[in-house]
């Protein structure tokens, strides 16, 4: 979306532009020297981009297996799981602990259900939307609360019943604008982990109140090849035993050749889009 909206940095984009991730397909042709995986594997990818396109080419360690049984649809999102699952260790939640995630699309609502696995005492979200506030209630969230604008500082909302801030703070919007409000949403030694606010910053940063505060701020990506692979590995599990939902905040099915479509109706915040999926095979 940020390169659709030309709001990502032009460095971090490749030209041509290779666009698509969350990936699920079909294994059609592996190398004569691959092991555990086979022609017809139904597979989630990581770490891969260029999906938009019939067919997509990567090594085996960014691969993984699903059994045969779970629907394609719901195989997509399981990409985001291991950048979540490491975003709750590092959050270090228990039953001790406020904990606030800003914006309830599709990272922020798979978020909360994991989330909610670790205990907090509190598990505030907020969003624009009333669809995605009700999705996150179901999935586990104490508190919800409805942010009239984006312009609108989330604290003005919260304030009244968290007038201390929030042990963990979990930014999940694209814009980088959100880590300002993250930080005023902080109580003091509070953390931040910053599963989101990878966009471009067009406010300045009180890098004093950080300091004043003695906030510590993480980024999400596991550092480690074998951490990203065990998280993969219990990310698929939890889908797989319905801790998990990926399926409801699917609400768009568009086909390749309607790609246009589906950048529209991502990109308008009153269609009521959440997850909008690009079927290359139509």
């Amino acid at each position: 979306m940020e390169a659709y909206r030309g709001t990502r940095n032009p460095e971090f984009i490749s030209t041509p532009a290779r666009l698509g991730h969350e990936v699920a397909g079909v294994i059609d042709k592996i190398g004569s020297k691959v092991l555990g995986l086979s022609i017809g594997d139904n597979v989630t990818c990581r770490y891969v981009w260029g999906a938009f396109a019939e067919y997509i080419v990567c090594k085996p360690f960014n691969v993984k297996v699903l059994p045969k049984s779970f629907p394609m649809l719901e195989t997509s999102l399981i990409e985001i799981l291991p950048g979540v699952i490491h975003t709750a260790e590092l959050s270090k939640i228990d039953q001790t602990k406020n904990v606030l995630i800003m914006g309830q699309g599709v990272s922020g609502l798979v978020i909360t259900q994991v989330l909610k696995l670790f205990s907090p005492k509190t598990l505030v979200v907020t969003d624009l939307n009333d669809k995605n506030l009700m999705l996150a209630k179901k999935y586990g969230a104490t508190h919800t609360y409805k942010i009239p604008s984006e312009d609108t500082p989330t604290m003005d909302i919260l304030k009244n019943d968290f007038p201390q801030g929030f042990d963990v703070v979990i930014p999940c919007l694209l814009e980088g604008d959100g880590m300002i409000d993250a930080i005023e949403c902080s109580a003091l030694c509070g953390k931040i982990v910053m599963y989101g606010c990878i966009g471009v910053c067009s406010k300045p940063v009180d890098f004093f109140k950080v300091h004043r505060r003695r906030l510590e701020i993480y980024s999400t990506e596991p550092r480690r090849d074998i951490d990203m692979r065990r998280f993969f590995q219990e990310g698929v599990q939890l889908v797989l035993d319905g801790l998990v939902n990926t399926s409801e905040m699917i609400t768009h099915v568009i086909p390749l050749s309607k790609i246009q479509e589906a950048f529209s109706l991502r990109n308008n915040k009153s269609s009521g889009a959440i997850h909008v999926l690009v079927d290359c095979e139509n």
